[in-house]
């Protein structure tokens, strides 16, 4: 029985990376007013996703005007000059289809998800958005105090809820990457309607945006709907703000303990990494799979497993557009000290530095990482967003094709190389998260 579930899992991984052969055929031209566009076909089901993504995210904030970026994202579901406030949401609900919308520090990205034959009303809401957004006192009073009560939520009041905050504003001193997208509530109080406008008219422009739309769709006559709805909106036709500061080097370890609202305390590592896209980051991803990607990785088996010591760790490479952080992380089990737990992730972080790995394991992690990239875009969502972001952080859709092949590419001397390059305790901010009034 076990051998057959062994080869049945083969299998399916076989299949996975199969179907990852087939390629994912895509048109991309650009409109005169330099909105880029990315069409994808496929007529196995009656849906389809629209998706535009705008290349503004934390890091092209004003310094005392931080969260503007995460600040439209929820703004502009207020209404246009021909979409009631409120209204948004009915139009797609109403048509059978779900829309959402995210921030991080790099880019804002909206979608609606529809059947094909919405695909219509799904170009005329992202129009209006680009074109027709109404930035007034109203919306910007209301929406403000949605962000304040998701900062509460999400933040203020989880446990651990602003871990990634403190790490960010530790392991960067120069580099916008120092705040999050929530931002600062301050900030946005402050802020004067102008300032408002100002940031849309400089940043939801044609010429920094991508419209991708995947799934059944008629690619002609798609083309001439997107030229209806897009082509006349006109460029902003200012240089788009872009940080071009260089973030030194860390110049030490740098540690901190939180005190939280928390019952189990926690061990945080982050260390500064490559950007996004760089061979290096491509072994950064391996690496952080053969530590945590999945039970019998190696943090989970020796801290987890057999140890004790945690109820839950992790290794997660961060990647952004101008530098990463890749993370390690361990929730203490009850009775268990901080320290014991961080010498634990400590030995394994130096076993990757100084140990080649094996060939089953290596193996492994492979056929996991095939698995998960393919499986992102196995839906029409997943490969609309992927042809997005290829486009905006590399100028290359076509890596919804060849990427992969950067993954599996990865030698085992590269994971050492890595490792050894960066895996280092002068490259890293190390938090202590302990429960409210611990703190020695």
């Amino acid at each position: 029985m076990k051998k057959r579930l062994l080869t049945a899992a083969a299998l399916v991984v076989g299949s996975l990376a199969f179907a990852q052969v087939t390629p994912i055929v895509f048109e991309k031209y650009t409109l005169p007013n330099g909105l880029k566009v990315i069409l994808h076909q496929d007529k196995s089901a009656p849906v389809v996703a629209v998706s535009v993504l705008y290349h503004v995210g934390s890091k092209n904030e004003d310094t005392a005007r931080t969260g503007f970026a995460h600040f439209f994202e929820h703004l502009l579901f207020e209404g246009t000059e021909n979409i009631k406030r409120g209204d948004f949401d009915k139009y797609t609900s109403n048509a059978g289809g779900y829309n959402n919308a995210n921030t991080t520090q790099d880019r804002t990205y909206y979608f609606e998800l529809f059947p094909s034959n919405q695909v219509q009303l799904g170009l005329w809401l992202e129009s209006e958005r680009m074109l027709h957004a109404k930035i007034e006192d109203i919306g910007v009073n209301t929406q403000r105090e949605v962000v304040k009560e998701e900062k509460r939520q999400r933040i203020d009041n989880q446990p651990y809820g602003t871990l990634v905050t403190e790490i960010f504003k530790r392991a960067f001193k120069v580099h916008p990457y120092r705040w999050m997208p929530i931002g600062s509530m301050d900030h946005l109080n402050k802020a004067q309607l102008p300032e408002f406008i100002q940031f849309y008219k400089t940043f939801y422009v044609p010429e920094n945006a991508v419209l991708s739309i995947a799934g059944d769709i008629d690619i002609p006559q798609l083309k001439q709907q997107i030229n209806a709805y897009f082509g006349s909106i006109p460029k902003g036709g200012k240089p788009i703000p872009r940080p071009n500061v260089v973030e030194p080097a860390l110049g030490g370890e740098v540690r901190d303990i939180i005190e939280d609202n928390i019952q189990l305390p926690a061990v945080v590592q982050a260390y500064r990494a490559p950007k996004q896209g760089t061979s290096e980051y491509y072994a950064f991803s391996v690496l952080s799979t053969i530590l945590s990607g999945g039970e019998s990785s190696r943090m989970n088996k020796a801290i987890v497993d057999e140890k004790q010591q945690a109820v839950a760790v992790g290794a997660i490479p961060l990647s952004l557009e101008d530098a990463s952080l890749f993370i390690t992380y361990g929730i203490a089990n009850g009775g268990v000290k901080p320290e014991d737990l961080e010498q634990s992730i400590d030995s394994l972080i130096d076993a990757v530095k100084t140990n080649f790995v094996g060939d089953k394991e290596f193996q492994k992690v492979k056929n996991q990482l095939t698995s998960e990239f393919v499986t992102r875009n196995a839906t029409m969502a997943g490969i609309a967003e992927s042809l997005a972001n290829y486009e905006v952080y590399f100028g290359d859709a076509n890596l919804i094709n060849t990427e992969l092949s950067k993954y599996t590419s990865v030698t085992k001397e590269d994971l050492l190389n890595v490792a050894k390059k960066y895996l280092n305790k002068d490259n890293r901010v190390v938090l202590y998260y302990v429960p409210k009034g611990t703190k020695k």
